[in-house]
């Protein structure tokens, strides 16, 4: 497939606002790719070069991009005024360029979108000054590639010239996507579920193999191999895709989350006996051991729960290698730092600090971390992940010593109602959020399936009435009055997934309880995710009273806690949170990951 073509499925999936038709375009798109282009196309989808879990990233800024829009546009269009340097004298005459830059600056500022200025530019330009040679979706994904691996000295000027050569070969449509891409910005609308929809629809009609797809998709999340096999492999039966498509080292499996219950008396009537467990404050991390090595040479992975590699973040999984006795291991983690001094757990705004690219050796030792070990989910060649957790446990005591870097997380056997209350306010006491308590016999399922795993997060009347607090999805915000009229940010527009109409319906309007400093994070943090020309996200399922000033892209995921959960007119979500207030930003999380409609009414006032 020409890529121009793959960029009209993007320009016309960009206009759809159901769910369903997204579907279906999805699945045509699908059909149409072949065996080789069906893996980078559908990276591509999600603005990426490669799966979420590979970190292979562009390290191009908007600035840089429309500096390289620039060189372009000098190029073919040659000096601005007549009188100046010709473009065979002095290409990047530097006020030449200057004045480029300014006016496409100007340009970006009045369409608020980097790849609709990018459209616009190409577009205005006469066809003849642009390449007639069509590039496939393979060329142009291997270009982007060669791209984003370009490094050392002078990089950046070389990338912005390899982005100006890609450009002279492609149409203005194809440059839209190709810059959003680059930024990791598709504004396209649909999720990694409506993905695997499509692909039960290219094969079948309908959606009746998603379920299936979905459960192979959680064991190696990887959605371009996951969509080569199904759709490529012959004489394949839905039946036996778990067999050929199964947990692999080195590629992350899709976590297991927690569900909700209000008591510890509720948990023992609805599971029986549980494994009870700290619910540790921190990041969850998932670590890949190799002792002979990864092909790029590594001997571990460590995975963040949104699939995102964080190995160089952690100098201290050097350490963790020496206390695996297995040759080859993954490790499910909470990852938790703590105070050199006293040896106290820090807050969880510290831990994930340790999340950085820069100075994380001098970070190391301001926070060290240790990892917390509560799982093991492969070991030496063999998946474990459906085998009973009682006897995971077992092998993983056999596979990890205790050290300062890495400890197995205690837990205890419990059968008895008042003993795991008791067990739970212990957990709150140390300064941790509570207990877990899962299945002895459960395997490991990703998300939250079934009773397996279950949470008492919070002790009454501690942060709000209701027992547990929500991760909400910042849809925009509203300018202030008064003292937060400098802040330039008065309230935010919160509100939660609609797993159903794959909708974000509106749950809350939050003005109080914020501090000046946490207004001013939020302020800084939303506007790195401004929304095109300011216009509310099609996704969003929003009452007109409630249109915010401001407008996000779905990013951001903060932690709310509320007194309540009342009937509300006037949110789409159909209830409303009464007394809100922001617990944290969940930097950690994705907006796919935050609390969905369908998990809000199991939550319920303690």
């Amino acid at each position: 497939m020409f890529f121009n073509h793959f960029a009209q499925y993007l320009a016309d999936l960009e206009k759809l606002n159901s769910r369903l038709a997204m579907t279906e375009l999805l699945a045509q798109l699908f059909q149409e790719l072949n065996q080789e282009e069906i893996v980078p196309a559908s990276y591509l989808l999600q603005g990426r070069l490669m799966a979420s879990y590979q970190s292979l990233e562009f390290q191009l800024s908007s600035k840089m991009l429309i500096r390289a829009l620039a060189n372009f546009y000098l190029r073919h269009e040659g000096p601005l005024e007549q009188g100046q340097l010709s473009v065979e004298q002095n290409l990047f005459e530097d006020a030449n360029q200057d004045l480029v830059i300014d006016k496409l600056n100007k340009q970006y500022k009045d369409l608020g979108d980097l790849g609709d200025l990018f459209y616009q530019v190409l577009g205005d330009l006469p066809a003849s000054s642009i390449a007639k040679n069509e590039l496939s979706i393979g060329q142009v994904h291997q270009e982007l590639i060669a791209l984003a691996k370009v490094g050392g000295e002078g990089s950046q000027d070389k990338k912005i010239n390899l982005l100006a050569d890609l450009l002279g070969q492609v149409n203005a449509l194809s440059a839209k996507y190709i810059s959003r891409i680059i930024l990791g910005k598709m504004r396209l609308g649909f999720s990694t579920m409506t993905m695997l929809d499509a692909l039960s629809w290219a094969k079948t009609g309908d959606k009746s193999q998603s379920t299936i797809l979905e459960e192979a998709f959680q064991k190696k999340a990887d959605f371009g191999l996951l969509a080569q096999l199904y759709l490529f492999k012959e004489n394949v039966e839905i039946k036996e895709l778990s067999k050929l498509y199964h947990m692999e080292l080195g590629i992350p499996v899709m976590p297991a989350l927690c569900q909700r219950l209000n008591s510890g008396q509720e948990i023992i009537e609805k599971m029986g006996r549980v494994i009870a467990e700290p619910k540790y404050d921190g990041l969850r991390i998932q670590i890949h051991i190799n002792k002979k090595g990864f092909p790029d040479g590594s001997l571990y992975k460590a995975y963040t729960r949104n699939l995102e590699e964080v190995s160089a973040m952690f100098p201290e999984l050097d350490l963790v290698l020496a206390q695996c006795l297995a040759q080859t291991a993954v490790l499910d983690t909470e990852a938790i730092g703590f105070d050199p001094d006293s040896g106290k757990f820090v807050a969880f705004q510290e831990t994930i600090s340790r999340k950085r690219k820069y100075q994380i050796a001098l970070k190391a030792q301001e926070t060290p971390i240790c990892f917390y070990a509560f799982d093991l989910l492969y070991v030496d060649g063999q998946a474990l992940i459906e085998e009973k957790l009682l006897d995971r446990k077992k092998i993983l005591n056999r596979v990890i010593t205790d050290s300062p870097v890495i400890k197995k997380t205690l837990f205890q056997e419990i059968s008895d109602a008042q003993v795991l209350t008791d067990y739970h306010h212990q957990q709150l006491a140390l300064g941790l959020e509570g207990a877990v308590m899962k299945k002895p016999d459960s395997l490991y399922l990703a998300g939250r399936k079934g009773w397996r795993w279950v949470k008492i997060k919070e002790a009454e009347g501690q942060r709000g009435k209701l027992n547990d607090t929500l991760d909400c999805i910042m849809l925009g915000y509203y300018l202030g009055k008064g003292k937060r009229q400098n802040f330039g940010i008065g309230a935010l527009l919160v509100g939660v997934f609609d797993q159903k109409s794959g909708k974000i319906k509106t749950l809350s309007k939050i003005g109080t309880g914020l501090t000046d400093a946490q207004f001013q994070e939020i302020k800084k943090l939303a506007d790195q995710h401004l929304s095109k020309q300011n216009q509310a996200n099609p996704q969003y399922d929003f009452k007109k009273e409630l249109k915010a000033d401001v407008w996000l892209e779905p990013s951001i995921v903060l932690e709310i806690a509320a007194d309540e959960i009342s009937q509300s007119p006037s949110h789409t979500a159909k209830v409303a949170l009464r007394f809100p207030r922001l617990i944290k930003i969940r930097r950690d999380k994705n907006w796919q990951q935050a609390t969905t409609l369908q998990e809000l009414k199991e939550i319920k006032q303690a």
